[in-house]
């Protein structure tokens, strides 16, 4: 690898399916821009032409949340059990909810 890529950002890539109606994570890769990136995703995650759709981000742009702070964010949804259908009747004949 020469030293000009490996200064190339690391791009993320999500691909929509021929099936799907969102995008998945299915890899990173490192390009010098977004139509490279777009490219060689094609390349490289739809060698089969299983998508539909290409999407690639570059890596530093995303944030995310720390494993550490997973009590703090999702535990309030626990505690609101109004917001599980545990309390709600079914009416006969609906079979697909």
């Amino acid at each position: 690898m020469t030293i000009e890529k490996k200064n190339w950002p690391l791009w993320e890539v999500f691909i929509r399916g021929k099936q799907g109606l969102n995008h998945k994570h299915v890899g990173s890769l490192r390009a010098s821009d977004s139509v490279m990136a777009i490219k060689n995703a094609r390349d490289v995650y739809t060698r089969r032409a299983e998508g539909i759709s290409i999407w690639v981000v570059p890596s530093n742009m995303i944030s995310a949340s720390d494993p550490c702070d997973e009590e703090s964010l999702f535990e309030p949804s626990q505690s609101k059990v109004y917001r599980h259908p545990t309390f709600y009747d079914v009416p006969d004949g609906i079979s697909h909810m």
